[in-house]
């Protein structure tokens, strides 16, 4: 206890000397440093030359803090620039996906345009709307129907090829029978043989070619195209080309697209002349003349009485 009591007398009195050599020294230092004389300016000048710049170790801190601050601002910056050319780019996406969506449909308008079709016929083209095929039909929907004029058993087209056939009017829809479906029977020419056949749908995408006429004469990529037999479809309507199938039967390879069938062509036909008089048709009435070359009709009953 003695020697801690004597320790405190003796560390009191040099700790309150230096705290008054300390405030004397910033006294002086602040007397001198605002005294206005030449010399004490060059004392001020010698003194920043010599101390301040070996002070570079003690700013580093807070310079690294003040760029540390300046960095963090910058992030935010470039943060919020970022999401801005996010939502932008996103922005984008959508607009080129339209944009490309409008491309394919001009195109494909473009392509129904370029079609080389008789001058005698009209279309109406229609949107398809929804595609109501199953493992058992093969049809699609198009929103043009009576209104448009439509009437069942028109053939319709897409940018290529023949598609079918309307097979059930709407008033504002129509339903389109493919080609491939079952119940489709057309005529059709092979090309350049001119060999007949029937085209009978069979839920595939290559329909077989039936009631051929001289199979020998008949090639894998062969023209096929309507016949306009019976007045069904116009003639010279593009099909397809021959194709030998897995079962060596001739199929068609169909032009049109029907995986992408997005606008079809409704051609108004020409109606076809109805017979009202079949009989006549068949066996015209003949006339009968006599062995002379008279004709019986010609002579009259007092001549008959005569002779």
């Amino acid at each position: 206890m003695a020697r801690d009591k004597n320790s405190e007398d003796f560390i009191g009195p040099i700790r309150r000397l230096l705290v008054g050599v300390l405030v004397l020294a910033l006294v002086g230092l602040f007397l001198v440093w605002r005294i206005d004389s030449p010399r004490v300016e060059r004392l001020r000048a010698a003194a920043i030359d010599t101390f301040v710049p070996s002070f570079d170790w003690a700013m580093a801190p807070i310079t690294g803090a003040a760029n540390l601050i300046n960095d963090f601002q910058s992030y935010q910056q470039l943060r919020a620039q970022n999401q801005d050319l996010r939502r932008e780019l996103q922005q984008m996406k959508a607009w080129k996906e339209a944009a490309l969506q409008l491309e394919q449909e001009n195109a494909k308008l473009l392509d129904l345009n370029n079609v080389s079709l008789d001058p005698q016929l009209t279309v109406v083209t229609g949107v398809v709307i929804t595609d109501s095929g199953s493992p058992f039909r093969q049809s699609v929907l198009i929103n043009v129907g009576a209104r448009d004029g439509i009437v069942d058993g028109w053939p319709t087209m897409d940018a290529i090829g023949l598609v079918g056939r309307i097979a059930g009017v709407g008033q504002n829809t129509s339903r389109v029978m493919l080609l491939t479906d079952t119940s489709s029977r057309i005529p059709v020419t092979i090309q350049p043989s001119g060999q007949k056949a029937i085209l009978a749908g069979d839920n595939s995408l290559n329909p077989p070619l039936e009631f051929l006429e001289d199979t020998a004469l008949v090639r894998p990529g062969d023209r096929v195209v309507s016949s306009g037999d019976g007045g069904v479809f116009p003639a010279d309507l593009l099909v397809g080309q021959v194709a030998l199938g897995t079962d060596d039967r001739l199929r068609v390879r169909l032009a049109a697209d029907y995986q992408r069938l997005e606008f079809l062509r409704v051609l108004r036909s020409q109606p076809h002349e109805e017979i009202e008089d079949p009989d006549n048709l068949l066996a015209p009435e003949a006339e009968f003349f006599g062995p002379a070359g008279i004709n019986p009709a010609s002579i009259s009953a007092s001549e008959l009485t005569d002779g």
